[in-house]
């Protein structure tokens, strides 16, 4: 059973940093990073392979955010510059079986609980 908690969250002014953190319990999963806001599907922000060697960003995150995870410690990045004020969501953290990426959150297996994050302009 895989648990993942993720922190890093909280309020920040627009044009600001945050770097999100996500502990898995272990790290054979591909993992990925999600947003929500309330009314609407979660939508995917970032995702990355078991190996690393594959990443897969949202259109819209391009070049402002850089997912990494560390492998000794299983925990997942996301690093999250340039913010705007709707970029304010609830992030989860989610993990798959399987060696691909998807952007599908339907094919994640296990979830965090989230973290907000709030980006005031």
């Amino acid at each position: 059973q895989m648990q993942l908690v993720e922190s890093g969250g909280g309020l920040v002014q627009a044009g600001g940093s945050l770097r999100l953190s996500c502990a898995a319990s272990n790290g054979i999963y591909s993992m990925a990073w999600f947003r929500q806001v309330p009314g609407k599907e979660r939508e995917f922000v970032a995702g990355v392979s078991r190996s690393r060697d594959i990443t897969l960003y949202a259109n819209s995150m391009k070049g402002r955010f850089t997912i990494s995870r560390d492998n000794v410690k299983n925990t997942l990045y996301l690093q999250m510059n340039s913010l705007k004020p709707e970029d304010t969501a609830v992030f989860y953290c989610a993990a798959r079986l399987g060696y691909t990426v998807r952007s599908n959150a339907g094919e994640y297996d296990y979830w965090g609980q989230g973290t907000q994050v709030t980006v005031s302009s």
